[in-house]
């Protein structure tokens, strides 16, 4: 108490002037309309400043619960594409493909570590591996369209080869409005561009139209997004269109992808074991 006391008598000509101070801002901002409107103002643009900085704050905070909204969407809007009939595993969906004639898959999401793009053959690592049911030759599909196809696959990592491999990677494709199919390659070049061939040159092209997977494989499912026609020309080599496709996933900035599993890959791959014995007892 004495300390205190000895603090007001020591400043009490300047507690003094704060006070006249204070009385002096009161009737300032009371008795004038003009600086009374500005105080006004400029409470109300700080209130804006804080409530800014809460709001983006907040966003921030909830950007991860976002992400993983948008995920299962993703996933729910995968299925209602290649199928209607559907399995619930504890960890996975199973779909039936969009012809309906039994073929399965399951769809397991998985983020991007790392990925190239320069290299002549270029390659991405996932998040997910063996325990999450991620094997070899499986496909990598992402919201946009195709990626690439696990080539390894560790107890909690894979390794995807890109569809921006020169050398390594051939993917069934087809236009969508008449459905002829070709072999989609990249040229090692330009990582917006890939190029499909084999598609005769009577067959009409136009730019912008649409270039799908054609479901041929048992990496891919039928109708997966691959991008749209960007230019043409006949390849004079073959005589067959040289169609350039601008891919709908830029893969520079490829960041969450879906691993997709044909459950019945094992019997398609005997049948088509079983057709190769026939060709050569045949010969």
């Amino acid at each position: 108490m004495g300390s205190l006391v000895r603090f007001f008598s020591k400043n009490s000509l300047f507690l003094f002037f704060i006070f006249l101070q204070a009385i002096s801002v009161v009737l300032l901002f009371t008795r004038n309309s003009v600086q009374r409107s500005f105080l006004a103002g400029e409470v109300a643009a700080f209130n804006a400043w804080v409530s800014g900085y809460i709001d983006e704050g907040t966003s921030y905070l909830k950007l991860k619960e976002i992400n993983k909204e948008l995920v299962a969407q993703n996933k729910h809007l995968m299925e209602q594409t290649y199928g209607k009939n559907y399995i619930t595993p504890p960890k996975e969906k199973t779909i039936s493909d969009t012809l309906n004639q039994g073929q399965v898959y399951t769809i397991i999401d998985a983020d991007v570590l790392n990925n190239t793009i320069i290299r002549k053959d270029n390659y991405f690592t996932l998040n997910k591996g063996q325990n999450q049911g991620v094997q070899e030759k499986m496909g990598v599909i992402s919201p946009k369209g195709i990626a690439g196809i696990v080539i390894n696959s560790m107890p909690n990592y894979a390794l995807v080869q890109s569809v921006l491999s020169a050398n390594k990677m051939r993917i069934n494709a087809a236009l969508k409005k008449n459905g002829y199919f070709g072999t989609l390659t990249w040229k090692g070049d330009d990582s917006r561009v890939m190029h499909l061939s084999d598609i005769p040159k009577y067959i009409q092209v136009k730019v912008g139209d649409t270039v799908i997977t054609d479901g041929k494989s048992d990496i891919f499912p039928e109708g997966v997004m691959v991008g749209t026609v960007a230019g043409y020309d006949i390849d004079p080599s073959t005589g067959f269109w040289d169609i350039s496709v601008e891919l709908s996933q830029k893969m520079g900035n490829i960041q969450k992808v879906y691993i997709v599993k044909n459950l019945k890959k094992k019997e398609l791959n005997q049948m088509q074991d079983s057709l190769k014995s026939v060709i050569e007892n045949d010969k």
